[in-house]
């Protein structure tokens, strides 16, 4: 048996609203738990991928469901350790730039995770 590495340049070349869905799709009925190891290093990127074009396109119920995957793979993935890169920053952001962030998610992540920067990000990074 092989173990594969992580190469943090893997995966898709560009962010994109087919690899978002796809994703979803992976998680929707069993969670971010029911990924395999293979997928689990497949979606890793999107994790510190650039999101400010991609959850514009998406649905305000999309963007919470994101938000639930990565916060929930970043505490039981290595591979989807980012700190203050990690995605849920900006998906938090749109969802408040549309005014539909609703204040009781920031309890649910923090009581879901030990990444320091969830919800809001790094203090230096917003001054």
């Amino acid at each position: 048996m092989s173990v594969g590495t992580f190469d943090p340049n893997a995966g898709p070349a560009s962010l994109d609203v087919d690899t978002v869905k796809a994703l979803l799709a992976a998680t929707e009925k069993a969670g971010v738990e029911a990924l395999d190891a293979q997928q689990v290093q497949e979606f890793a990127p999107l994790i510190t991928a650039d999101w400010s074009e991609v959850a514009s396109a998406l649905a305000s119920a999309e963007i919470e469901s994101l938000i639930h995957v990565f916060t929930l793979g970043e505490a039981q993935y290595v591979a989807w350790t980012a700190d203050a890169k990690s995605a849920v920053i900006p998906l938090v952001r749109e969802l408040k730039n549309r005014g539909e962030y609703d204040k009781t998610m920031t309890t649910w992540i923090k009581a879901h995770t030990d990444n320091k920067f969830l919800p809001h990000g790094s203090l230096m990074d917003r001054l």
